[in-house]
């Protein structure tokens, strides 16, 4: 039996715009029935206070920590605020944390935890018991611990992570790409993507000589897809300016996809970020819902 999205874990860290964020999550939530546990991360004091040994005065470190906790304390408030005032508008039940899954079934819901300490641990644990987690495009200009959030939860999590576009998309879902190379990524990248794929209108396999590695091709993919009872094509796209990421996101376009499924990373981390990659490409270049899995 195909396991179903039931907990969609939200970070809202108050960095950019989360009008789009907040309406892929709505069509998520009202589409799988699920629970929206929306979480705020405040500042962890510790890591302003290993300063003190970098010729900062401990008077210095204090008033950086009291100013950070402040700080933290205003941007979650201001989170709350806008988070009641998007579940108000459109009928969201909420509940509290501590009550999640006592009422299941019962429809569309949501929470808001504020946690304390790094967005590393505090996310990538609770991402290790969420069906998925959805996070906000990753702005140019944004707060590098966007990030760093992302790639802690893409790398530490073992569940699909899903990035919404820059703006909020007419519709998401019912054009699937799937991105495909043979690679164990892409495998759990299509796994993943199953339970948008069931409820899609048309899916397209995607793949690249350039970017295939040992493994099964399209075509096995499209009667793995049939098993599940999903009817998909097959196309092969080609590079634009040897740039396979381009190429891709073409292909997806060309296909009018609102949601691409991909594996994530299948050089390291390092290598694309000296060197380019496919991964790095779709985080900087994407306008779509982008499902990646690592």
């Amino acid at each position: 039996m195909l396991i179903d999205i039931k907990n969609i874990l939200l970070p809202l860290n108050g960095s950019g715009d989360l009008e789009a964020v907040m309406s892929v999550a709505l069509d998520f939530a009202r589409r799988f029935d699920a629970h929206l546990s929306a979480v705020v991360v405040g500042s962890d004091p510790s890591e302003v206070a290993t300063l003190a040994g970098e010729g900062i005065s401990a008077g210095m470190v204090n008033e950086m920590i009291d100013t950070a906790t402040t700080e933290a304390q205003r941007r979650a408030i201001a989170i709350r605020k806008a988070f009641d005032a998007f579940i108000h508008e459109h009928g969201i039940r909420r509940v509290e944390p501590s009550k999640i899954g006592s009422s299941a079934g019962d429809g569309v819901s949501a929470s808001l935890d504020v946690l304390n300490g790094t967005e590393h641990d505090s996310l990538t644990w609770r991402s290790r018991l969420a069906d998925m987690t959805l996070v906000p495009n990753l702005a140019k200009d944004g707060d590098p611990r966007a990030s760093e959030t992302l790639h802690a939860i893409l790398f530490d999590s073992g569940r699909p992570l899903v990035i919404a576009p820059p703006a909020p998309p007419k519709t998401v879902g019912k054009r699937i790409a799937i991105a495909w190379n043979g690679t164990p990524e892409a495998s759990l990248a299509l796994r993943c993507i199953l339970p948008w794929a069931h409820k899609a209108e048309a899916v397209q396999v995607l793949t690249c000589q350039d970017y295939q590695r040992r493994g099964p091709g399209a075509d096995e993919v499209v009667t793995y897809l049939r098993m599940h009872g999903i009817s998909a094509t097959a196309r092969e796209f080609e590079a634009v300016n040897r740039d396979i990421g381009a190429g891709l996101l073409k292909a997806a376009t060309e296909f009018n996809a609102d949601m691409l499924g991909m594996g994530a990373y299948s050089h390291s981390r390092l290598r694309q970020m000296i060197l380019g990659g496919v991964t790095r490409h779709i985080l900087e270049q994407a306008q779509l819902t982008v499902l990646m899995s690592r």
